[in-house]
């Protein structure tokens, strides 16, 4: 039974980790797009936006799975904490900085042409953009595994 409580407290611990990975994640989504990201799901209800923000949950997701598994070693839990942390956090960068190189060779501004709904549709941009955080994910997951 002590096992299942010690278990039960490393999840909840690399929990709280990936959740600050995805708080960071979503400041940096909300810094290469206009307007406050917050506002513009929930309160606009902008379908590119919400399509950006869950890919990009999504690979932060898959980065922080594939680091909490590349952690499992002799070194112990805070060893495992810290470097799911540092890995996760190198995930949000990668994207981010990919997010931003797409977008210098895209025509327009890419954060203000993925958060162009027309009849409720979003903008194509905003699924090769989502597709770009996804494959970004897979890769940074791979490389950590």
């Amino acid at each position: 039974m002590t096992e299942i409580f010690e278990s039960t407290g490393q999840a909840l611990l690399y929990g709280v980790v990936g959740l600050a990975v995805m708080a960071v994640g979503f400041i940096a989504l909300d810094l290469v797009t206009p307007g406050k990201l917050y506002h513009v799901v929930w309160t606009d209800r902008n379908r590119g936006a919400a399509v950006l923000l869950g890919s990009q949950s999504v690979a932060v997701g898959l980065v922080i799975m594939k680091a909490i598994e590349a952690s499992e070693s002799e070194q112990g839990l805070g060893y495992g904490l810290v470097s799911t942390l540092l890995y996760g956090l190198a995930g949000v960068l990668v994207m981010t900085v990919v997010g931003i190189v797409i977008g210098v060779f895209t025509p327009g501004q890419m954060g203000a042409v993925v958060l162009d709904d027309q009849d409720s549709r979003p903008h194509p941009a905003a699924w090769v953009q989502a597709g770009m955080y996804l494959g970004t994910g897979f890769m940074v997951g791979a490389a950590i595994s």
